[in-house]
């Protein structure tokens, strides 16, 4: 099954058409004709089956036939990860983290960050690529780059598990030993060089758990998804 998103797409839509760039691909790359059926999500957690009236590849057509709603996952999970050097590794994360389940992503600059900058939109189709890829229907929702002190005055509120994986020599938790806890969870991952002692000061001052994600030393994107990996597992067993 194929996916497309737009986010045009509502309840009430009965005609539908697609833009030029997804009209192209429909048309002449997937080869799709009048009659066929297509499916598309809005991203909030629909999805619309919808029967080709013009297979134009300028302006292909759809009349929609049927809406469901599909739930989301049964956790909640925030990661705040400071973008990597490499551009490639970072964009790696979110298309990975996204096919196995992530609510919002905030990309955080710290002390140490090395990459102070981001393309906002080409990430933000990376995230809409992965989800239609794994044929998910809620986009998860990917925030603009937040400086580390701003980030933790937005969440004082959060009533759900607050962590921090760093790599200093103090006393840590183990993400997998949390249980339940992590069913509504924020986790700050660093930048290569890591949180500097001040930001792990003030994470803990804010009721942040300082968590370790096992032994070795990950790489920034490394220990991003292995945080995800656990909180999905977690989740399912």
């Amino acid at each position: 099954m194929q996916l497309f998103y737009s986010p045009n797409i509502s309840s009430t839509t009965q005609e539908f058409t697609f833009s030029r760039e997804e009209s192209k691909h429909i048309v002449r790359v997937l080869r799709k004709k009048e009659g066929d059926v297509v499916h598309i999500t809005d991203g909030l957690g629909y999805r619309y089956d919808g029967i080709i009236t013009a297979a134009n590849h300028n302006k292909c057509a759809v009349n929609i036939t049927t809406s469901s709603y599909q739930e989301s996952m049964p956790y909640k999970l925030h990661m705040a990860v400071a973008p990597t050097k490499n551009t490639d590794r970072f964009e790696w994360f979110l298309e990975k983290a996204t096919e196995i389940g992530i609510s919002e992503i905030t990309p955080i600059l710290c002390d140490h960050s090395e990459r102070k900058v981001i393309k906002q939109e080409r990430l933000e189709k990376i995230i809409q690529s992965a989800m239609k890829q794994s044929l998910q229907t809620h986009l998860p929702k990917l925030n603009e780059l937040t400086p580390f002190d701003q980030f933790i005055v937005q969440l004082e509120e959060f009533e759900g598990q607050k962590c921090i994986a760093h790599c200093e020599d103090d006393a840590k938790s183990s993400l997998k030993n949390l249980g339940a806890a992590v069913n509504d969870v924020v986790i700050l991952i660093g930048p290569e060089g890591d949180f500097s002692k001040k930001e792990i000061s003030i994470a803990l001052e804010n009721k942040y758990l300082a968590i370790t994600l096992g032994k070795n030393r990950l790489r920034t994107e490394t220990a991003a998804l292995t945080a995800c990996q656990w909180v999905s597992f977690l989740n399912k067993h």
